[in-house]
């Protein structure tokens, strides 16, 4: 194994302990919970959530920029991620 791949494994190995290390600390000391909201591991899906509009506020973000244009970018993305992969899965 070349010097330069033992540093990126011993980096991967810290960050992946520091992240878990991070999730069991935030999971233990029940962080990010807000008090009333007890819907559980599905809290995600604001949806699901009695009277979520009016929690948020629709007008923060506004925008000239088309919704075509954001799909457009979210595509061009999404292929751009998945070559970058192709092009890391080749090299093994």
């Amino acid at each position: 194994m070349r010097h330069s791949n033992k540093i990126l494994t011993a980096v991967t190995v810290i960050v992946a302990v520091a992240a878990f290390i991070c999730a069991i600390y935030i999971a233990y000391r029940q962080m990010g919970i807000v008090e009333g909201y007890d819907f559980g591991a599905g809290a995600y899906y604001y949806a699901d959530i009695p009277g979520f509009e009016t929690v948020i506020d629709e007008e923060v973000y506004s925008t000239q920029i088309p919704i075509w244009i954001h799909v457009i970018l979210f595509l061009c993305w999404g292929w751009l991620m998945w070559r970058l992969w192709c092009w890391i899965d080749n090299r093994r």
